[in-house]
């Protein structure tokens, strides 16, 4: 597959996953969230906490997809290999890791506030579990860009 290709499927795959990301956070939550105020009004108050918390865990997501995008477009240019890649990997690594610090985090103050149950926060691990499986994904790929790249520049000067 050529790199322009790539490229292109790249960021398919992206449009495509923040399109989701911005369903899932702009209509799927909230009406979720709507339907259980509705089915258990003695809950009503923690609707407005809980929405905006989820809604800030989706910061850093779009980052990352912007930096994904970045990636992508220098695939295309034919520079896979960089510096710059591997920096912007290593952003979505901390990225990764941050969100997932702060879902628990946040989840254990709404526990403590008594506007969580603590089966929700237990579930909320696996999310925690994705988060810190991304970002040790990204910065192990960050690593072997960032090696590769090392080694496009020795065989740069080498030619």
């Amino acid at each position: 597959m050529e790199q322009k290709t790539l490229a292109r499927w790249l960021k398919v795959i992206l449009i495509g996953v923040g399109i989701c990301t911005l369903a899932v956070y702009l209509a799927v939550i909230p009406m979720y969230g709507v339907s259980l105020r509705t089915e258990y009004p003695e809950f009503s108050d923690r609707f407005w906490p809980w929405l905006i918390f989820l809604w800030v865990t989706a910061v850093p997501v779009f980052a990352a997809l912007v930096l994904g995008w970045r990636i992508a477009s220098g695939i295309g240019a034919d520079r896979s290999f960089t510096e710059r890649n591997a920096k912007y990997l290593k952003w979505i690594s901390w990225l990764a890791a941050g969100d997932a610090a702060f879902f628990f985090l946040g989840n254990l103050v709404l526990l403590f506030a008594n506007m969580s149950h603590p089966g929700v926060t237990l579930l909320s691990l696996l999310v925690v579990f994705v988060g810190i499986a991304a970002a040790v994904a990204a910065a192990a790929l960050s690593r072997l860009v960032k090696k590769a790249a090392a080694l496009q520049e020795q065989s740069d000067l080498t030619i």
